[in-house]
């Protein structure tokens, strides 16, 4: 699953007509190109996106995406994307969760190791294993997460103390089957709180009730969200190399 419902804002004139995730990063490829191919390098065969802002420059290009990847693609459409956040976002994709999800933001750029990362970690009787960065040094911008002694998580924010936190979460995401109602419930919980919150927010909620969220090391790996042009020229670097 992309999730690839927002307006990148950010960017200015490069996204006024066009979703952040169908930027070109390496000639032709796209962020989203580079998604999917992750996806279909670890074996994956079918794929949501869950659209939004110009939603129909994606729609137009999903037989294009189907052929260059070897992947059927889905799309789940997002009414509220240009009003509310991310985690109204995630919950419109809940049907799904019970085929078991792996899930990339459509802003990030990074190689098919860290979805690899995530399978290999899967086995522990957990409901969510997320990846996270615990090499790079972290401010006050960075996703931090902290964890309990047992290594799950406990706290997910950006206010979050650096020091004392396990790494960053970098926006890709392993949901299993037995867990997509409660999932799909602290969602709801959390949107119906505050439609401006993010689906992290969700994953507090859902720890909040006892449930496992797992972390998942990607090791020392290139990646980059995109949010502004720095960014996009980073992803640049990064995406021939992936």
């Amino acid at each position: 699953m992309v999730l690839a419902a927002g307006a990148g804002r950010r960017l200015g004139d490069d996204t006024a007509d066009l979703p952040k995730t169908l930027l070109p990063v390496d000639g032709d490829r796209t962020i989203l190109d580079v998604a999917l191919g992750n996806f279909a390098t670890v074996g994956l065969e079918e794929v949501a996106i869950v659209t939004g802002f110009a939603a129909g420059r994606i729609e137009e290009r999903v037989p294009e995406l189907e052929e260059r990847h070897g992947v059927k693609v889905e799309l789940v459409f997002n009414p509220k994307a240009e009003e509310w956040n991310n985690a109204y976002s995630l919950w419109c994709a809940r049907d799904l969760f019970a085929e078991g999800v792996l899930m990339a933001n459509g802003d990030t750029v990074h190689p098919a190791s860290v979805q690899e990362r995530l399978l290999e970690a899967r086995g522990g009787g957990d409901d969510v294993v997320i990846a996270i960065d615990d090499e790079k040094s972290l401010g006050e911008e960075e996703m931090k997460v902290h964890l309990t002694e047992e290594g799950l998580l406990d706290r997910i924010h950006k206010s979050l103390d650096p020091a004392s936190a396990a790494g960053e979460y970098i926006g890709v995401t392993l949901i299993e089957p037995h867990a997509a109602q409660a999932l799909a419930d602290a969602l709801e919980a959390t949107w119906r709180r505050d439609p401006q919150l993010y689906y992290e927010d969700g994953f507090q909620e859902l720890a909040d009730r006892g449930g496992r969220v797992f972390t998942a090391p990607i090791g020392t790996v290139e990646w980059v969200e995109v949010d502004d042009h720095a960014d996009l020229a980073r992803a640049r670097e990064v995406a021939c190399r992936c």
